[in-house]
């Protein structure tokens, strides 16, 4: 692992662990076995950890949810999937978004809500698609409460992670949540 890679995985505990507010950069480098003042060499800040942590996961969901689908069901089953996937296997790393997503400061907090903003109007115009009769403002509502629900299994005990159908029965939900438009 490359050293900006194992800065980024030790904040990433010590923030899920203590909170943003509550970790400095001299704890990270201790962690990772530099001083302090070496994290500077690969970000500008603790700032600029948090938003690369957020980035990079926007990132993986971007590009792993990128292709050619043959109808927009398809289109919307595969980023309901890939989302479940990808909380269920970051669960950390989305507990620190739903905690600390609020700590991103300028210039990190606009391009990150930005980009948040693009991706839950992804998932709104593929709705639609799915919904042409749907009223625009339920499709945004059902996009929000679908994506809440895929995040809350940071709060979900690990054993019933475990089991082999909960992911099968996450993605029903949150699909079962989008469709509730056509009601």
């Amino acid at each position: 692992m490359d050293r900006r890679t194992e800065i980024l995985t030790t904040a990433a505990g010590l923030f899920r662990e203590k909170g943003f507010h509550g970790v400095g950069v001299d704890e990270i480098g201790k962690r990772v076995g530099v001083s302090g003042p070496a994290i500077y060499h690969h970000f500008a800040g603790k700032d600029e950890i948090l938003a690369t942590l957020f980035n990079d996961a926007m990132d993986k969901v971007a590009v792993e949810t990128t292709g050619m689908f043959d109808t927009p069901q398809e289109e919307l089953d595969f980023l309901v999937r890939h989302h479940a996937r990808f909380v269920v296997g970051h669960r950390e790393l989305v507990a620190i978004y739903a905690h600390e997503h609020r700590s991103l400061v300028e210039p990190w907090r606009k391009m990150f809500t930005g980009r948040t903003r693009a991706h839950a109007e992804r998932w709104e115009d593929v709705v639609a698609r799915v919904h042409p009769q749907a009223d625009r403002t339920d499709v945004a509502v059902a996009v929000q409460a679908a994506i809440g629900l895929l995040h809350s299994v940071v709060l979900w005990p690990p054993k019933l992670l475990e089991d082999p159908g909960t992911h099968e029965r996450l993605v029903a939900h949150a699909l079962g949540a989008l469709d509730a438009v056509a009601r």
